[in-house]
C-alpha cells in the first residue's frame, strides 16, 4: 500500500465501482476519481492520561468498528507520533470512501495531541464527507479517550 491519500482514495472508489459494474465499473470509477477534487477536514484536540501508544490502540480500535484498516509504506513517524488509517464510508448512504488518518503525538506525560484528517473525493454534488467524517471521528475519540486535567 502507499502513503498517497489520492492514490488511496482512487483504489477504494474503483472497489466500489467494481462492486457495481464489473471491471468496466471498477476502471470507469478509478477513471473519473483521478480527476475529483478532494474534500479534506483536520480536526486537532488534546486527550490526557493516555501514551500516544495507548491511544493509538484505542483509536485503532475505534477505527476498525468504522471501517477497514489502511497499511502504509513509506517512511516511519518520529519517535512518539503514531498514525492510525482507515477507510470509512461516508456521504449517502456510506458508500463514499473517507482516507481517515489519525495523528497522535505525545506532549507530556499527562497529554497527547490528536489531528484527525478525513479526505474523500468530491463529485458533482458536494458532500463534504471527508470535514463530515473528521469531525464524527473526533468526537468519537473525546467520548473514548480521556481530556487532561488541568
Amino acid at each position: 500500500m502507499t502513503d498517497d491519500e489520492d492514490l488511496i482514495l482512487t483504489e477504494a472508489l474503483g472497489a466500489v465501482g467494481a462492486a457495481g459494474g464489473g471491471s468496466g465499473g471498477r476502471f470507469g470509477a478509478k477513471f473519473a476519481a483521478r480527476r475529483l477534487k478532494k474534500n479534506v477536514h483536520e480536526v486537532e484536540l488534546t486527550v490526557g492520561g493516555v501514551s500516544p501508544a495507548e491511544a493509538a490502540g484505542r483509536t485503532a480500535d475505534l477505527l476498525l468498528r468504522m471501517g477497514t484498516p489502511v497499511r502504509t509504506a513509506g517512511a516511519q513517524p518520529p519517535d512518539g507520533v503514531r498514525v492510525v488509517r482507515a477507510l470509512v464510508g461516508g456521504g449517502f448512504g456510506n458508500m463514499n470512501p473517507v482516507l481517515v488518518t489519525v495523528t497522535l503525538t505525545g506532549t507530556g506525560q499527562e497529554a497527547t495531541e490528536v489531528r484527525v484528517r478525513g479526505a474523500a473525493k468530491e463529485g458533482l454534488i458536494k458532500q463534504g464527507a471527508g470535514e463530515k467524517t473528521a469531525r464524527q471521528v473526533a468526537t468519537l475519540l473525546t467520548q473514548h479517550l480521556p481530556t487532561p486535567r488541568g
